[in-house]
This record gives C-alpha cells, sequence and structure tokens, in this order.
C-alpha cells in the first residue's frame, strides 16, 4: 500500500507542475510573429480613438465603417425568437432563452436588460424599442 501511495502522491506532483506551466505559459508564443502582427493590426482598426481600448464607440464605428447597422443587427438577433414578428416576447421566454442557450446570460445580466427594457403589464417586452436604447441610450426623464 505504501508503495501506492507514494505512487499517487508522484502523480499528484507531476500533475501540479503540469498546471503550473500552463497558467504561466504565454499565449502569444503558439502564433508566430507575422500573426501576432495581424493581431495588432486588427486591433489597432477596432480601435478607433487609440485609448488601447475597445469601447462602444470603438464597436458602433467598426460597424459603421463596415456598413453594418448595430441597431438591425441587434434587432435580426430578436426576430429570430419572434417568428410572428409581433416585436414583442415575453419576459419569462426571453428570459429562460438568454440563460439556457448559446452565450447565456446571467440572471443578474437578464435583470440589467429588464431594467432598461419597455416592459408592458401583461410582461411583454419591446425589443424594437430595447434595441434602440441599447444602440442610442436611454433618454434621461426630466422632472
Amino acid at each position: 500500500m505504501s508503495s501506492q501511495k507514494a505512487s499517487r502522491k508522484a502523480k499528484k506532483k507531476q500533475g501540479g507542475k503540469q498546471r503550473a506551466q500552463r497558467a504561466t505559459s504565454n499565449v502569444f508564443s503558439m502564433f508566430d510573429q507575422s500573426q501576432i502582427q495581424e493581431f495588432k493590426e486588427a486591433f489597432t482598426m477596432i480601435d478607433a480613438n487609440r485609448d488601447g481600448f475597445v469601447d462602444l464607440d470603438d464597436l458602433k464605428d467598426t460597424y459603421a465603417s463596415l456598413g453594418t447597422d448595430p441597431e438591425e443587427t441587434i434587432l435580426q438577433a430578436f426576430k429570430v425568437l419572434d417568428p410572428d414578428n409581433k416585436g414583442v416576447l415575453h419576459k419569462d421566454y426571453l428570459a429562460d432563452m438568454m440563460q439556457t442557450q448559446a452565450d447565456r446570460f446571467s440572471r443578474d445580466e437578464v435583470l440589467q436588460m429588464f431594467n432598461i427594457s419597455p416592459i408592458d403589464a401583461a410582461g411583454n417586452l419591446d425589443y424594437k424599442s430595447l434595441c434602440y436604447i441599447v444602440t442610442h441610450g436611454q433618454e434621461e426623464e426630466q422632472a
């Protein structure tokens, strides 16, 4: 038994070393210099204001330069869930789809979306208005 325990300890120790190596590895070592240069150029193209970060304005500028309307892109994604083209989706259905399909949203992310969403008394979310709010911002309520 003691030889089995020693063998397990050796495997754990070896496994630990492998994890440590993975944790400290440099992702860029997987690419050659020309590929890294292409990544840098692509980032520079997307970072339109040259601040070192890709933010919402940079993405809007990128979409515009590609001839893609971000509002229309988001609207088309919602229309996939609305085959009858009603322009609204029940919030429970939408929450379920967003938390269980593809790139899943967390409960907090869904609640954040609902906080800015126009939802009627029946629980229907007007996704066309939501697309406008996401791409143009929410109007401040005047007191």
